[in-house]
């Protein structure tokens, strides 16, 4: 029998002075939210350009509210709505967990199509350049929560190198399933959208990219809870499935629709940039 690995206990705190207190959780947001910013300023003025750095550089407010407001919604509204509208008050509780990225997806799709209507931009161009740093988020998210020791995942067979304990669980070995994540819906993702953001011909059908996204982070999630342990509260659902993977459904959809729309639209027109003199 090959040897365990025991989860390290980590605490969530990684920096307390008095009443000021910085999680590994938030410090994940700020980090995926800094480097994406950066990163979406080189590609949204890269050919066909469809916004300014300062653009990009004022959107960043918005999609911090729609990341934090919609993933705390969505997971209110999609795994515990009971618990929630019956003490309305812990809805405030951030620091005791529980964001849904599908919820922050729709939080951000609502702050993309106020924003960029507002400044007269090209909403499927503008969340093109933003589809392509997404999954920096989502691989932080991910070590994040590793790093609190949540979200851990499904017993593993006796072969598995890898397996760990997750004391605060129970002694049985399982899959690290949120380091699968990060590797996944992170790692590859990015990866695979920046090589497709590379190349004029993507970047000029617009919806292209977004869809890619959605429907790769779609199967990628889909795969990824067949190593993850469902919440207890909802358990398994129909056929066995779990809720991220059936709200993965209307994402992987929504994402073959946009990659047909853009294959067969109009080539996106570059708006006119002003002189950087």
């Amino acid at each position: 029998m090959l040897p365990v690995l025991v989860f390290p206990d980590f605490s969530p705190v990684l920096v307390q002075l008095g009443p000021l207190v910085i999680r590994w959780y938030a410090l994940a947001y700020i980090v995926a939210l800094v480097i994406g910013w950066r990163v979406m300023r080189r590609i949204a003025v890269q050919a066909p350009a469809v916004a300014t750095p300062l653009q990009v550089d004022d959107f960043l407010t918005w999609a911090t509210l729609g990341v934090v407001l919609g993933g705390r919604l969505g997971y209110v509204l999609f795994y515990q709505p009971g618990l929630y509208l019956s003490h309305p008050a812990a809805i405030l509780e951030l620091w005791h967990g529980g964001m849904s990225f599908h919820g922050g997806m729709l939080g951000v799709v609502v702050a993309l199509i106020v924003y960029t209507r507002r400044q007269g931009l090209s909403l499927l161009g503008f969340a093109d350049r933003l589809a392509a740093v997404v999954p920096i988020g989502l691989g932080l998210g991910r070590v994040a929560n590793f790093v609190n020791g949540e979200l851990w995942g499904r017993p593993a067979p006796p072969w598995l190198p890898w397996a760990m304990i997750f004391p605060r669980v129970d002694d049985i070995p399982r899959h690290p399933s949120e380091l699968y994540e990060a590797l996944l819906e992170g790692v590859l993702l990015l990866g695979v959208m920046l090589l497709l953001a590379a190349r004029l011909r993507v970047r000029e059908r617009a919806g292209l990219l977004t869809g890619c996204f959605l429907l790769g982070y779609a199967c990628l999630r889909a795969f990824a809870e067949h190593f993850r342990q469902p919440d207890a509260f909802l358990n398994y659902l129909a056929f066995g499935t779990t809720m991220g993977q059936l709200l993965c459904i209307p994402m992987g959809l929504a994402g073959l629709g946009l990659i047909a729309y853009a294959r067969r639209g109009p080539v996106l027109a570059p708006m006119a940039l002003p002189d950087p003199a």
